[in-house]
């Protein structure tokens, strides 16, 4: 075996952890390999003051491993505040599995992932995320208990995408009734970007509520069928940004308010499910928050999910779930209102919330 020296372009790659934008003093981060399986994967432990990091596994067909790595890091973080401001008592972890989840996903990855899972003695406990189905849990579920979200059948909570849906439904309803002065969605129009699981059952909801609903989604077939079923438009125009529309609903992957798209954005309100929506926080939040476009932070408006499979834990009833689900309402109104108190963006208004909480109990367990 010879070893190759670095050439200067790539001596970044000599710091491929803590050198990382996104690194936020994650306390652990652990690569996963098996070859057997053809398993990559990684998972991001980025802070367990409040208890267990907990957090979903994503399978995704990444351009590169450093593109991976820097999901995984955002993703984790994000996780941390998401908890947080919900009130539970679970730090922030993620992971993510490269590869194509409908062609490569095997068993048998899922139970070797599982294994790596394992190792880490209960510090993450996983969930579903993008890629991953309430029976891939199940599979992850026979050689690890330190899951969550698997099916009704074996204890578990079950697909906790009809949950985070319901959240982001009221941080909507919330931002409307700061924004416009009613929570009342009838004839609002309502552009959703991302039909998946969440994406739906979030249609179902705006359109039953009188919303003009319209959609899209890199899977024609799926726009179409949706679409008939609820009848929603689609949009058809070349830039879904500039659509005059009283609300843009991100509901697929992240970072798609950014230098790009962010002039362009038209839409009074931002509430949508995709996690890290804003490409960067403090930059891209100051630019919505000048433009009068109130943003509800992402972390906050799609926590149903985790509260749902945190109720596995925790032994909440379905009733108590939909009870804190629904409390996100109140805690985004509480956001929107400190966040012009204090002349800062809703997203630094979350995070303070968030963090406080966080510095509150690592300050009492030093005592």
């Amino acid at each position: 075996m010879t070893a190759e020296l670095l050439k200067a372009n790539e001596l970044h790659k000599v710091d491929p952890v803590f050198g990382q934008v996104s690194f936020d003093g994650h306390e652990q981060v652990v690569f996963c390999h098996d070859k057997d399986t053809g398993l990559k994967a990684i998972i991001g432990v980025h802070n367990t003051v409040l208890g267990p990091a907990l957090g979903g596994t994503r399978m995704w067909n990444y351009t590169n491993e450093w593109e991976a790595l820097n999901d995984v890091l955002r993703l984790s973080r994000g996780m941390t505040f998401k908890n947080s401001i919900s009130g539970l008592n679970l730090g922030g972890g993620k992971a993510v599995i490269i590869g194509d989840a409908k062609t490569q996903k095997t068993p048998e990855l899922m139970r070797r992932f599982g294994q790596f899972v394992d190792s880490l003695s209960g510090k993450y406990i996983t969930a579903e995320d993008v890629g991953m189905e309430t029976k891939d849990m199940d599979t992850v579920n026979e050689v690890t208990k330190h899951v969550a979200g698997i099916s009704v059948e074996r204890g578990g909570s079950g697909n906790p995408s009809p949950v985070t849906a319901y959240g982001v439904f009221m941080g909507m309803k919330a931002a409307a009734k700061y924004k416009f002065g009613s929570d009342n969605l009838e004839g609002k129009s309502v552009l959703v970007q991302g039909i998946g699981h969440v994406g739906e059952v979030l249609v179902q909801h705006l359109t039953e509520s009188g919303a003009i609903v319209t959609i899209t989604d890199i899977n024609e077939d799926r726009v179409h069928q949706v679409g008939a079923k609820y009848g929603a438009k689609i949009f058809t125009g070349k830039d879904l940004y500039s659509a005059d529309v009283d609300i843009y609903a991100p509901c697929a992957l992240g970072a798609t308010i950014n230098d790009v798209t962010i002039d362009n954005i038209k839409a009074s309100i931002i509430a949508g499910a995709a996690n890290n929506q804003l490409a960067n926080e403090a930059i891209h939040g100051k630019i919505l928050k000048e433009k009068g476009i109130l943003y509800a932070p992402d972390f906050l408006i799609n926590a149903g999910g985790v509260i749902n499979v945190y109720s596995e834990l925790v032994k909440w009833t379905n009733a108590q779930v939909m009870e804190k689900t629904e409390n996100i309402y109140n805690t985004a109104l509480e956001i929107f209102k400190f966040a012009d108190d204090n002349n800062i963006t809703t997203h630094q208004a979350a995070f303070s919330m968030a963090q406080k909480r966080i510095d509150d109990a690592k300050n009492e367990l030093k005592k």
